[in-house]
């Protein structure tokens, strides 16, 4: 019996093919996400062999951009946002802007309509904010100033691209001459104005909307379902709430989904249960995420570098060297710090889903050529696979560059420290990550009068620490550490539930201080083999010590006589107990 699942294999095929050449990636010191892009060449319609369904394809990938904009907004707020504004709003819109009118110059050389031109220049002129918040998150730049910068500019692109759309069926016939197309799609001056005021009304009741009925219902949903105790059930509640809020907006008020996911959780990351909310979405996150860069391999015909080599050339130069330069210049003018300048620059280094949007309204509209199209995903394509390489040159870049740079010119409006200064502290402890479990050791030890430097990525969290006198750092722990003074340290805790991370801060703390006593939390005998060959001196297994604690209550309240009237006896804690098993 032949089953016609077009779903399962597009599925199977990709993440499969995704996993083995971004591990050969992985492996020539290249990052995965090339590997997952040429799985989807691989894939895709221009190669021979399987060809997976490109309409499903992009389903998936959408799911992926919803769920990852969503754990982005997770850890963002709205002051974040406001704080950015002065150089996020008049930047980006500067910046396109002028990128279209070369775009439109290009095409104007090419022999295309300014109808066209204005399409291809709109195209090329935004970027993605997936491939964005990659690159950010591998180099841990999110919650920095830097970071927080490049996501608010490429918010304003997503907002603009929301009126872009609805205003191209209207424009182009007008630029082109087409007026009988301009007629046929019922638009006239007091159509565009109307169209217009229709998406500005719809955007701002959006915000309006999420930022007061939002902030109310999100949060409180979810404190319900965590209540229930059912772990399946909050995991559900979190899916929903990320993917109905993204399918609502896009519907209701005809915002994008990732602009709409973005928003659910920038508001759940007021509510405790934010960090949780993250954790249980990770997974279908990154899986999803995958497939996105997938969707995009699948869309690049290698023939056109054939056919059209010169002018692809000319459009890579604008997306990858105009646009990071009219970027660079505006951050500078705005007085703030060359790295921070170089960062935003390579962010916009590259095109992504809104161009393909673009160029295929462009091609409904009879408007944009089939080889501009092919023209717009190619460099697409290979504007992503170059981007980390980009960022790679920007980090060797600027030292070299800041210490040429005037001083005057270099101090940003917002102060972003150029280089962390270490602690004074000698003989403390350092304690990276500041949640549940480090929340409760790091309390211990500051009653105790152990002297503590915390890292973690949770700025709340550091100022609130700040506040009380102890000195904390945000930043994410494998940072942060060139400012603890490891070589004085007495001890480092390691109390991020992440494994990896855990390992390389470890293996970096180690290299610092081969003396250094390192603890780490792990959640399984694999994580703590890991953590072990990285260089933890002892690793403490949940599972091991709610077991211990549990046998100490055992043994306490049963040897006891306790007749079930009142408070049963307290346990020994574990201090007084015999260390459990630690590696």
């Amino acid at each position: 019996m032949v089953h016609q699942t077009p779903l399962i294999s597009t599925v199977v095929v990709g993440l499969t093919l995704a996993l083995l050449l971004g591990a050969v990636a992985q492996r020539l010191r290249l990052s995965p996400l090339i590997g997952y892009l040429l799985a989807g060449v691989v894939v895709g319609p221009y190669t021979p062999g399987f060809i997976a369904d490109q309409a499903i394809a992009n389903e998936l990938a959408e799911i992926g951009v919803i769920l990852l904009m969503f754990g982005v907004g997770l850890h963002f707020s709205v002051k974040d946002l406001w704080e950015v504004r002065k150089i996020a709003v008049p930047g980006a819109i500067i910046q396109m802007a002028a990128a279209t009118v070369i775009g439109m110059g290009l095409a104007y050389l090419l022999g295309w309509n300014a109808g066209a031109g204005l399409v291809f220049g709109l195209s090329i002129s935004v970027a993605s904010t997936v491939v964005l918040l990659r690159s950010l998150q591998d180099r841990k730049l999110l919650t920095t100033e830097r970071g927080r910068i490049a996501l608010g500019w490429l918010i304003v692109e997503d907002v603009a691209m929301v009126f872009v759309l609805v205003l191209i069926p209207a424009v182009v016939p007008l630029l082109d001459g087409s007026m009988e197309r301009n007629a046929a799609f019922g638009f006239g001056a007091s159509e565009i104005v109307s169209a217009v005021a229709v998406t500005a009304t719809k955007v701002v009741g959006f915000i309006v909307l999420t930022m007061i009925l939002g902030r109310r219902m999100i949060p409180w949903a979810l404190h319900y379902l965590a209540h229930t105790g059912s772990r399946e059930l909050f995991r559900l509640g979190v899916l929903a709430i990320a993917l109905g809020f993204a399918f609502g907006a896009a519907k209701l008020f005809g915002v994008s989904f990732a602009l709409g996911a973005f928003f659910a959780g920038m508001i759940l990351s007021e509510s405790q249960l934010s960090q949780r909310a993250a954790e249980e979405t990770l997974p279908l996150r990154d899986a999803f995420a995958v497939l996105f860069f997938v969707s995009v391999g699948m869309l690049f015909d290698p023939s056109i570098i054939v056919r059209d080599p010169l002018p692809l050339i000319v459009t890579l130069v604008v997306i990858m060297v105009c646009s990071p330069l009219i970027a660079y210049a505006i951050v500078r003018f705005f007085k703030y710090s060359i790295g921070t300048a170089l960062t935003i620059a390579a962010s916009i280094a590259q095109i992504g889903e809104f161009s393909f949007i673009l160029a295929g309204l462009g091609i409904a509209l009879n408007v944009l050529p089939t080889e501009a199209r092919d023209m717009i995903l190619a460099a697409a394509l290979i504007s992503i696979l170059a981007n980390p390489a980009l960022f790679l040159l920007v980090d060797r870049l600027r030292p070299w560059l800041e210490t040429i740079d005037p001083e005057a010119a270099a101090k940003p409006l917002v102060e972003e420290p150029a280089t962390l200064v270490a602690t004074k502290l000698t003989d403390h402890a350092v304690m990276v990550g500041y949640g549940r479990v480090g929340h409760r050791i790091g309390e211990a030890l500051l009653e105790s009068g152990v002297p503590l430097y915390v890292i973690d990525e949770s700025e709340d969290v550091v100022s609130k620490l700040k506040a009380r006198g102890v000195e904390a750092l945000a930043a994410s722990g494998a940072d942060g550490l060139a400012a603890a003074n490891l070589g004085k340290a007495r001890c480092l805790l390691v109390a991020i539930p992440e494994n990896f991370e855990a390992g390389h801060i470890v293996e970096q703390a180690r290299a610092a201080n081969p003396k250094l006593v390192i603890l780490a939390r792990g959640h399984s005998d694999a994580e703590q083999a890991h953590l072990r060959e990285c260089g933890a001196t002892a690793v403490v297994l949940g599972a091991e010590e709610i077991a211990g604690a549990m046998l100490r209550y055992y043994w306490t309240i049963i040897t006891s006589n306790w007749d079930g009237v009142g408070d049963a006896p307290v346990a020994a804690s574990a201090a007084a107990q015999e260390p459990a098993k630690t590696s």
